[in-house]
């Protein structure tokens, strides 16, 4: 069967020349093309996911050891979703490159497209971020050198690659947090069904023996191969649940907890824990031992298999009937990860103009939030195309006008320590010392040490019409490593708690906030940005025309704040 057409063709990178006439490329890239042979399919001919598992880990992994200078094991790969399958005769392009290094470990960004030989389309297949720890030598750990970003895409993947890897290090919290609600009124309408499948007929186990051609040149199995042979089982328990052919669609986040060598039996286990209508989990585990050894635990995974009918639409599944105990636990689980990938979907996968503008809140997405939020600030300070609108008493007003919309940037240079400007600024509740845009500013929530949720009371924007109110997230980030800056992201977001009122017109903010960059010890350069929209765009369309200098008096006046309080002993409430 041909694999599925191509929505949108891949648009690369564009070409950059170099002064010298070469063409830049990324030092860590590594770039691998397979066709798909009848030998690397699976019963419909088309690409078997563990095989491009295995060729993904593949490319990775030598981009890594090229920028660490040593072998390097796979740690962990975040969510990957398959937007395409690819059949035989296509040919298979993946490329990897090093996006930021830490101190033993690395992210490498993994994208997949498939190419069609005979029509001379690509098309995306997935996009996968996996991270590399480099291997002991026998000097000790490896402190790798770090990444220096060169185009307005690496700089991106640079600044986001920090964010992505505070996710991954709360991921397990996360679920675990989600799972203090109460979902088991749910296990016990499921069992109501009579035609329910029991969760035992699909559990699968297998073992393999890991062979030399199954391992790397320090004897260790590859994680990529890991990954095939759990596919391989779960895809056996989804079929034994379906009776039918599964595809799989999305293997979640998941974390390698210990190593595999040459001459582990791998005891592959697999069962499916829930089934959502149109979708199912299947859980998998792998666990090695070699002779009389304890049992180690390898990897556990969870991945979400669709049965696609002749027009590859979803069908639906058959309801499932969970086991005793862990069986139960395993069912509520499952809920709790579908809610965390529809989250995690929603607001990272999908292109930053197909978010609305305000989006629900709740404890259950505020990490998605969280991270949307200062990901979209970093995205729009990383954009090259700023336009120098007018510049005013040391304060510069830069526009950019990009998918249809308009953004703005403010900029100044204060003589004020970084992290004391952060501090001050941090506090949205003090904002209305030097901005009139700010009549009233009240804290709503305290969610944690880095995200705050206000209520922020502005004039009217037009004469004879009522106050304007938003209800903001205010997300704050230290700079993880050198290159970064301190950053102070805002954005709307809906509370059930605090809905618009008849004496206020509600706004929204979709992106918003303050990059603190550190020039010296004591002088520090403040960057506002703004994705204007229809709410905000009033208060600084006369500046932006210059028939007003409203924007940099209220920046003078935010100078003068900060260099009035930067020896006080402020700090921000939490």
């Amino acid at each position: 069967m041909a694999s599925e057409g191509p929505e949108t063709d891949i648009l690369d990178d564009p070409l950059l020349i170099l002064e010298s006439g070469e063409v830049y490329r990324n030092p860590t890239e590594v770039k691998m093309s397979q066709i798909v042979l009848p030998c690397h399919a699976n019963h419909c001919g088309e690409l078997s996911v563990g095989q491009l598992l295995k060729w993904m880990d593949s490319t990775a992994c030598l981009s890594a050891e090229r920028h660490a200078g040593c072998s390097c094991l796979t740690a962990s790969v975040d969510d990957i979703h398959f937007e395409h399958t690819i059949g035989v005769g296509q040919v298979v392009n993946i490329k990897a490159k090093v996006n930021r290094a830490f101190n033993s470990s690395m992210e490498v960004g993994i994208l997949v497209s498939c190419e069609d030989l005979f029509s001379d389309q690509q098309w995306k297949v997935c996009h996968a971020f996996a991270t590399f720890v480099a291997r002991r030598t026998e000097a000790g750990k490896v402190q790798l050198r770090q990444v220096v970003p060169f185009t307005q895409t690496e700089k991106i993947e640079y600044s986001i690659a920090a964010e992505r890897r505070r996710m991954r290090l709360i991921h397990a919290e996360t679920v675990m947090d989600l799972l203090s609600n109460d979902t088991v009124h749910e296990v016990r309408e499921c069992q109501e069904y009579e035609d329910a499948v029991p969760a035992e007929r699909t559990r699968v186990e297998s073992v393999e023996l890991v062979l030399p051609p199954h391992a790397n040149h320090q004897v260790n199995t590859f994680g990529g191969q890991i990954m095939a042979w759990m596919e391989n089982v779960a895809t056996i328990s989804a079929s034994r649940l379906c009776s039918a052919h599964p595809t799989l669609r999305t293997i979640d986040m998941f974390h390698f907890r210990g190593p595999s060598q040459v001459g582990d039996r791998l005891v592959l286990k697999a069962i499916v824990n829930n089934a959502f209508r149109k979708s199912m989990e299947v859980g998998v585990c792998a666990e090695a031992y070699q002779g009389g050894e304890h049992v180690r635990h390898i990897n556990s995974a969870f991945m979400t298999f669709e049965v696609l009918d002749e027009e590859r639409r979803p069908c639906t599944l058959p309801r499932i009937r969970p086991e005793p105990v862990d069986g139960k636990r395993r069912y509520q689980e499952a809920i709790a990860r579908k809610k965390i990938r529809l989250d995690r979907k929603y607001m990272i996968s999908c292109r930053q103009m197909e978010v609305p503008l305000s989006v629900p809140w709740d404890p259950s997405n505020q990490i998605y939030l969280s991270y949307n939020n200062v990901s979209a600030l970093k995205l729009l300070a990383a954009k090259s195309n700023w336009v120098l609108n007018s510049e005013k008493n040391k304060v510069s007003l830069y526009t950019l006008e990009e998918n249809q919309a308009l953004c703005f940037k403010v900029e100044t240079h204060v003589d004020v320590p970084a992290e004391k400007a952060f501090v001050l600024l941090s506090d949205l509740s003090r904002r209305q010392e030097w901005d009139t845009h700010y009549e009233k500013c009240e804290v709503i929530i305290q969610v944690d040490e880095d995200d705050t949720i206000y209520r922020v009371v502005t004039p009217s924007v037009r004469k004879g019409s009522n106050v304007q109110d938003f209800i903001l997230l205010a997300s704050r980030r230290k700079p993880f490593g050198t290159g970064d800056p301190y950053v102070i992201a805002l954005r709307s977001v809906t509370l059930p708690t605090h809905p618009p009122m008849d004496d206020y017109n509600r706004g929204e903010v979709l992106c918003a906030g303050f990059t603190i960059w550190e020039v010296s010890s004591t002088v520090t350069k403040i960057s506002y940005y703004n994705q204007a929209t229809p709410g905000v765009l009033p208060y600084i369309s006369t500046d932006i025309a210059g028939l007003s200098s409203g924007f940099y008096c209220t920046f003078s006046s935010c100078s003068q704040f900060l260099e009035k309080n930067k020896d006080s002993p402020a700090t921000l409430a939490l």
